[in-house]
């Protein structure tokens, strides 16, 4: 098996993809590891005890879908698998407000420059808001509390990476019918599928009808050559000659066998806490990278997420479970609403979610959060049914991104280090009590009642799904860990193309802006190259 190459990816996500296609596009050799399975839909979890969680302490015997983590206040939801989080989120591509650039980012990053690379992100996923006359009952319920509220111009259906056909409506026999799907090749040779409406965004389309990164960068990358090798968990990066060896362990049955690979380039794309915590590895426990910022860690931001329920006791309003997760918001990212800029989202829960949520769950490994949700809704639960009455409102904004990234000794283990988040919510408590405030509004202008999370009311924590930071870019490496262009400050060729790079949170769903931001490094990166990344 080859162990050197031009380019070595740590990720499949949307920067590890995008750079991956880009670089081997440009004729260089390129290598990405990820952690995580290749799924394809007949694997996707649904069963109870089918493979749901990746836990990083035994990544050979449990290598599933969803990644949680726990920390203090905080749990951090992120998919494992080739496509990283374009797995489990739900395909939603917004771009980033102009003005988000005006403060806090490299002079070299603005709106304008940005253009070209969202306008290739949107070709590549085939961007588009869900047909009108598709709207989910969630989204009309929205729209419905936002005419309400005198904020009908604020209602917008949100952009989605998510093929859908024109002819499919809700009056058809059976709508929800997997024969309604209709087939097509991709533009990379890839069969999918149209929407039918299932509601399984979040834990993998049956019909391939959400774009997902497997289904469009990564086989570009392949067709050109690339190398894609799952269930390899990077440990470390050194120094070596010209270039770097990449030490991994990869997953056989369930043990872990040992292995490098050598490259001229190293891209690490595993996400804001993967791609955070390879670097303080390397940095302070194994002290292969010392020179790397002391940034490193710091300004990180769970991107204000703040998922809430309302229960609605009277009529079928909601039909939780059915259509694209997110298809529409509220936008108050001009500041009108006490200074604060957030988007409020109707979100959907797949409904087998939503029933293991009432059968307690099987998997130990979910319990606190079944708990958490169970003790929210539990009357709800008791007395209604969760598929009709429970809708959740998601909101996220721009928080004060004070959040760190630290190693610390393990629990009952104190000669080995874990990652750990430094995080309070003193100085985003007003955006938190804004989006509540307006959730609450929301679910009693339609007859709904909004039930606080537990997590929050007791402990002001919160569940990010969109976690950003740790490695931001900045003018220096007194400001930042890279620079504009995804380089480390203090190491030749080796770059962060992934939501670790972002100085901050950006108010709405990131993965527009990360894939932008990728596409432009990618395009520097290869001019950088230059004629090198054709050998």
């Amino acid at each position: 098996m080859v162990d050197r190459f031009d380019v070595i990816v740590i990720g499949s996500g949307f920067g590890g993809a995008i750079t991956a296609a880009r670089l081997a596009e440009g004729g260089a050799r390129v290598l990405v590891l990820e952690r995580g399975r290749r799924w394809t839909a007949s694997q996707h979890p649904r069963g109870p005890t089918d493979a749901w969680l990746y836990q990083q302490n035994s990544p050979a015997k449990h290598n599933g879908w969803l990644d949680l983590r726990f920390f203090p206040r905080m749990i951090v939801a992120q998919g494992a698998g080739v496509g990283g989080g374009s797995l489990c989120y739900s395909a939603v591509l917004l771009e980033a407000r102009p003005q988000l650039f005006d403060a806090g980012w490299p002079p070299e990053i603005t709106y304008e420059e940005l253009q070209p690379y969202y306008a290739k992100v949107r070709g590549m996923l085939s961007v588009r808001p869900i047909p009108s006359r598709q709207l989910t009952a969630r989204a009309r319920l929205l729209q419905k509390a936002a005419a309400k509220l005198g904020y009908s111009d604020r209602f917008t259906r949100v952009p989605l990476g998510i093929t859908f056909d024109k002819h499919w409506n809700y009056d058809r026999d059976d709508p929800l019918g997997r024969q309604h799907s209709r087939s097509f090749v991709n533009q990379q040779g890839e069969r999918q599928g149209t929407c039918v409406h299932l509601g399984n965004c979040d834990i993998g389309c049956d019909v391939r009808a959400k774009n997902t990164l497997d289904l469009n960068y990564i086989p570009l990358a392949e067709r050109h050559g690339a190398e894609v090798r799952p269930l390899h968990i990077v440990r470390r990066i050194e120094p070596d000659g010209s270039g770097y060896r990449v030490s991994f362990e990869r997953v056989d049955g369930e043990r872990l066998i040992s292995g490098s690979v050598r490259a001229e380039v190293v891209v690490l794309a595993a996400g804001s806490l993967g791609t955070t915590e390879l670097l303080l590895r390397c940095r302070d426990e194994h002290r292969t990278l010392p020179n790397i910022s002391r940034q490193l860690g710091k300004h990180w931001s769970p991107n204000a997420n703040f998922l809430t329920p309302a229960l609605y006791p009277h009529g079928d309003q909601v039909k939780q479970g059915i259509g694209p997760t997110i298809t529409s918001a509220l936008d108050f990212m001009d500041g009108s609403v006490n200074g604060e800029r957030f988007y409020i989202q109707d979100d959907g829960i797949p409904n087998m979610v939503l029933n293991a949520v009432r059968a307690k769950l099987a998997s130990p490994a979910l319990r606190p959060v079944a708990w958490l949700l169970e003790r929210q809704l539990r009357r709800g639960l008791d007395e209604w049914n969760p598929t009709r009455n429970v809708m959740f409102w998601l909101g996220q904004g721009i928080d004060a991104a004070d959040g760190e990234l630290r190693l610390r000794p393990r629990f009952a283990k104190w000669w080995e280090q874990e990652l750990d988040l430094k995080w309070r919510v003193d100085k985003s408590e007003e955006l938190a009590s804004t989006i509540l405030k307006m959730q609450e509004r929301l679910s009693e202008a339609t007859g709904g009642q909004l039930h606080v999370p537990l997590f929050w009311r007791l402990l002001r924590g919160m569940i990010s799904v969109h976690p950003l930071g740790g490695c931001g870019m900045g003018r220096s490496r007194t400001e930042g860990v890279v620079d504009h262009a995804g380089r480390v400050f203090g190491y030749k060729n080796l770059f962060v193309v992934d939501g670790a790079i972002l100085p901050g949170a950006i108010g709405c769903n990131p993965s527009m802006t990360i894939g932008a931001l990728s596409e432009r490094i990618a395009d520097l990166l290869l001019c950088d190259r230059g004629a090198g990344a054709a050998r």
